[in-house]
């Protein structure tokens, strides 16, 4: 699953990068939680938040089948 989940995340890695931020992924749950970081401006914007659960999370239960949930690490 986490190759899986890599992948999900190169698709929305381009979007992170033109805002001058990027995602890490840190660690695959068996129970299907999915741990990232937020680097350069994504993590220290307000909007961080939005932007894990409304893009990351939603792109990643899409695309891979078993994710519960995406958390900041």
């Amino acid at each position: 699953m986490k190759q899986k989940v890599q992948e999900a995340l190169n698709l929305v890695r381009p979007a992170l990068q033109a805002d001058g931020g990027d995602v890490e992924l840190i660690d695959v749950t068996e129970d299907g939680i999915v741990k990232v970081r937020l680097k350069g401006a994504c993590g220290s914007c307000p909007m961080s938040t939005m932007t894990l659960k409304m893009g990351i999370e939603r792109t990643l239960k899409e695309k891979v089948p078993g994710v519960k949930e995406v958390v900041q690490a």
